[in-house]
């Protein structure tokens, strides 16, 4: 494999998004890796952090038909996923794709959609498919749902159930930037004229190839090992409701790999595996109510008691 493929992709994605969103190359990267596994990716944080307009930059990275939805609690399935309408001309029914069609689809504030709703979203994310009238349409590749939510506002929100939140490859979160770089913000020109300026930096071809080549990336026995120490370590944990699924110990794997691949290697160290357990796996845990510990602190409390490889 040419890890020298995965560097510079990884260099222009953090160059192209980085005009708009300063100082958080680490989410960006992290962003990228998803799109390599691929997988889907949750954005969760404060309002006006920029979690809209990072995906939006995203999107135009990497090329391919983009589509935003406003989640809200009065939208159906069937305003995702399309409807057979009736052509009068034609006298017969047609099919009207919805915005899922589409490459990179941003659903924004997706916690404010009903259950109904957001259950039209777990073929997809997990198929790359969808099922009408007992017909199924798959999706073009690169397929890639980014979704973003607020975690303090509760009020004419719902939750996302344990299933759906397992099928985000990572969740994520920017923070408030630095205050020299907000600066910077305030005096540049606005956000999204400079997301205008942006231009695709790979092609389909392009990352169907890296996503194959990642595939090929080593990970040593022990290593392996190391990942099932962790993920076993989560479903044997008292404090836990549930530990991580079969879906998330995938998941971790492949994140390290890219990750390594990502950093010009062709083998995985136990460190690509640390860096990826919080963003890959707190997400995919309940922990029980009592505990002082969130799922993240818990995580952390894991990693610092199981042995790590040594070469």
């Amino acid at each position: 494999m040419d890890t020298g493929l995965f560097v510079s992709f990884r260099e222009r994605l953090l160059e192209s998004c980085g005009k708009v969103i300063l100082g958080k190359d680490d989410v960006i990267r992290r962003v990228g890796v998803c799109l390599l596994a691929p997988g889907h990716v949750l954005l969760e944080d404060l309002p006006g952090t920029g979690k809209t307009m990072l995906l939006r930059a995203f999107a135009k990275c990497i090329g391919g038909e983009f589509r935003r939805i406003q989640f809200t609690p009065d939208i159906l399935p069937s305003d995702l996923t399309g409807i057979h309408f009736y052509n009068q001309k034609r006298g017969e029914f047609e099919f009207r794709k919805g915005p899922l069609f589409a490459n990179v689809v941003l659903a924004d504030e997706i916690n404010r959609a009903v259950p109904r709703s957001q259950s039209a979203l777990l073929e997809v994310m997990e198929e790359r498919q969808i099922s009408i009238d007992g017909q199924t349409y798959r999706l073009e590749e690169p397929y890639i749902v980014m979704a973003t939510q607020n975690p303090i506002e509760s009020y004419g929100t719902f939750p996302l159930p344990e299933a759906q939140l397992d099928r985000f490859f990572m969740k994520l979160s920017l923070g408030y930037m630095e205050p020299e770089q907000e600066k910077e913000i305030l005096r540049r020109p606005d956000t999204k004229d400079i997301i205008e300026t942006l231009s695709p930096i790979v092609t389909a071809e392009e990352l169907a190839d890296l996503r194959r080549q990642s595939r090929a990336v080593t990970v040593r026995d022990d290593v392996t090992d190391y990942i099932m120490s962790i993920i076993t370590a989560t479903r044997q944990e008292e404090r836990l409701a549930c530990g991580v699924s079969a879906r998330g110990s995938i998941a971790l794997y492949r994140a390290a790999q890219i990750t390594a691949a990502m950093e010009g290697r062709d083998y995985v160290l136990p460190e690509d595996v640390k860096d990826n357990v919080i963003p890959v796996l707190a997400h995919r845990i309940t922990v029980v109510s009592g505990s002082h510990l969130d799922a993240a602190g818990l995580l952390k409390g894991l990693l610092e008691e199981l042995p790590v490889p040594v070469e």
